[in-house]
């Protein structure tokens, strides 16, 4: 707790007129907060003995954070370390300093996929481009037995060159293991984005599948500036996940093509066995968009006869 309260530039009235000391946890210096979210908050951070500039999150409560929190901050950097992919963050290190936990990993510095949709929908190009590289770093979890289950718009960073890395670990499981971060019963995941086997608690049925309507939302919220489901309270967006059919994206943005609305809403199936068998299926549709429209020309739906232009 003293390491964070000094970082924020705290600390006795004896340093006054002084600069402060660098904080420092194990082999990385503190330098400025970038983010903090409900579990940790992240720093820039110079990583003393190689010299390069990384980001560090710590767990927040230090020591003092429960052993629910304590688990869930290991699963989510165990989780990740084990994915090399380049749209996934990297993990370097992992660590404990004076009972404060932390790991250290890739900085991105380009802001979050949410930040980027605030300015309004994308354009469907970038849909289908953003969106085939999330869905390929999803497949590249799957097939190292890893299920994301908190996939959304703010756990995708964006670089500088616009490229997305999808980071936030902290509800992944390992699929061969038969450890639950939760008790049965327990919604995973953030309401409007997470697929209806997950609102309604049933852990069993939660796999690949779930991913990958999370991956529908996240789409969905890239096309129309919003994600499929909102309502007054929490649970009115969990009875609206589990029961009700999403607003054809094309309503709310007739600019996005059908065929881009036809992968959204087959991943937002609420029956597991309808949607796409595997993110690696989202990814090559979303390819396939692309690679009918090479120069931003227009491309002929599948089911109408008329053209649709990608943005």
């Amino acid at each position: 707790m003293c390491l964070l309260r000094d970082a924020a530039g705290g600390g006795d009235g004896g340093t006054r007129g002084r600069k402060a000391p660098v904080p420092v946890i194990g082999d990385y210096e503190l330098i400025e907060e970038v983010a903090r979210g409900g579990m940790g908050v992240v720093f820039r951070a110079r990583q003393r003995s190689l010299g390069r500039i990384v980001a560090v999150k710590l767990l927040l409560g230090g020591g003092f954070a429960g052993e629910s929190a304590r688990s869930r901050f290991r699963t989510e950097a165990s989780a990740a370390a084990r994915l090399q992919h380049p749209n996934i963050v990297a993990i370097h290190d992992i660590g404990e300093h004076d009972g404060q936990l932390y790991f250290s990993m890739d900085l991105v510095e380009g802001g979050t996929l949410a930040d980027r949709v605030r300015n309004g929908p994308l354009t469907a190009r970038e849909v289908a481009r953003i969106g085939g590289l999330i869905a390929g770093a999803v497949h590249h979890a799957h097939g190292q037995g890893v299920l994301h289950r908190d996939l959304k718009p703010s756990n995708v960073l964006l670089d500088r060159d616009g490229e997305p890395h999808v980071t936030d670990f902290g509800l992944a499981k390992h699929l061969e293991s038969t450890v639950t971060l939760t008790d049965t019963g327990d919604v995973l995941g953030s309401p409007a984005y997470a697929s209806p086997e997950q609102v309604r608690g049933e852990t069993r049925a939660i796999g690949f599948a779930s991913d990958v309507y999370s991956m529908g939302a996240l789409l969905y919220h890239l096309m129309t500036g919003r994600p499929p489901f909102q309502g007054d309270s929490v649970e009115a967006v969990l009875r609206q996940v589990a029961d009700a059919e999403p607003v054809s994206p094309r309503r709310l943005n007739p600019s996005v093509p059908v065929d881009l609305e036809t992968v959204c809403l087959k991943c937002l199936e609420k029956d597991p066995q309808r949607r796409y068998g595997t993110a690696g299926e989202v990814r090559d549709e979303l390819e396939r968009i692309l690679a009918r429209d090479p120069d931003r020309a227009c491309l002929r739906s599948r089911r109408t006869a008329g053209r649709v232009c990608l943005g």
